[in-house]
């Protein structure tokens, strides 16, 4: 029988506050950490606090014509390709407790941070596939238990950030961020009404 074990990082991994993606794909340039849009204020104070410089652009709105209500927003990474959360003390010596950087919000950090390495993915629940953690022990997370307070934030991100009814559109905030030989592939920032 195997035993499930709480969701903790692999040793020296901060790859999830590091590594940013393209969604949905290339043309929309990497994505940011996703904030709901009570959060947008609580992270502008943490990074008034913390001397940090954040870059918060919206994520996805709904309206008929037009992005009318932003329902996500998202924090950009702060290096020149997307990269690296801009509360990671990459630079600091100090380290987390599992030896990767320490987040200088960890405590007030935002609820897709809190959800983490739980995704949704096409309607479904799943580890995310980009974790150390879940790629090298995906046995140790399979009683629910263990990631109650992943779920719980992830619940929170799913009750807020939803479309109402199908009345309206869904728009989707191209960042134009990415590595430089991608820069040409990218819509330029903006919002793009999906399809």
């Amino acid at each position: 029988m195997i035993m499930a074990r709480e969701f903790g990082c692999i040793k020296g991994c901060s790859d999830c506050c590091i590594v940013r993606e393209y969604y949905p794909s290339i043309r929309f340039g990497k994505i940011g950490v996703l904030l709901l849009p009570d959060e947008v204020p609580l992270i502008e104070e943490q990074a008034r606090l913390n001397g940090v410089a954040v870059k918060i652009v919206p994520r996805i709105a709904v309206g008929r014509d037009a992005p009318e209500k932003i329902i996500a927003y998202q924090m950009m990474g702060k290096n020149p390709d997307g990269d690296l959360c801009p509360f990671l003390a990459a630079e600091s010596d100090a380290r987390s407790p599992h030896g990767g950087f320490t987040c200088g919000i960890y405590e007030n950090r935002p609820a897709a941070c809190r959800a983490y390495p739980l995704v949704e993915s096409e309607g479904t629940v799943k580890l995310d596939d980009h974790c150390k953690f879940c790629r090298e022990l995906s046995t140790a997370t399979a009683d629910a238990n263990s990631l109650r307070g992943e779920a719980e934030a992830l619940k929170t991100i799913k009750e807020q950030v939803r479309v109402e009814d199908d009345s309206h559109n869904v728009w989707r905030y191209a960042t134009a961020t990415g590595r430089p030989e991608d820069i040409g592939r990218m819509l330029p920032e903006g919002w793009v009404m999906e399809e």
